[in-house]
């Protein structure tokens, strides 16, 4: 189980993210089709379950050394994870880039 973890979150990561996107995350016009409440939480979900899987997949390359799948399977929990936390700024109202 530890060593599918890192792409069970990578998938679970990007479930969130299309999830979030057609929920209308980004989508000023129309607004969001659930509450703020919810969006956010699934947001913080998605950010700590790849976050963990990023350190769960990275400690399996420093015990096991390198290899190419879990290493992209880490790599793609980082940036999930970052561009979760960066939709999850954007969803608080007021909040701006600049």
């Amino acid at each position: 189980m530890k060593d599918r973890f890192p792409w069970l979150a990578l998938g679970m990561g990007l479930l969130i993210a299309i999830l979030l996107l057609l929920a209308g995350a980004l989508d000023s016009d129309q607004g969001p089709r659930l509450p703020l409440l919810t969006m956010l939480i699934l947001s913080e979900f998605g950010v700590v379950v790849t976050a963990v899987g990023a350190y769960a997949g990275s400690r399996r390359l420093v015990q096991r050394g390198l290899d190419r799948p879990t290493l992209l399977a880490v790599i793609g929990c980082l940036m999930l994870s970052a561009g979760l936390a960066t939709l999850g700024f954007r969803l608080w109202p007021g909040w701006t880039l600049g």
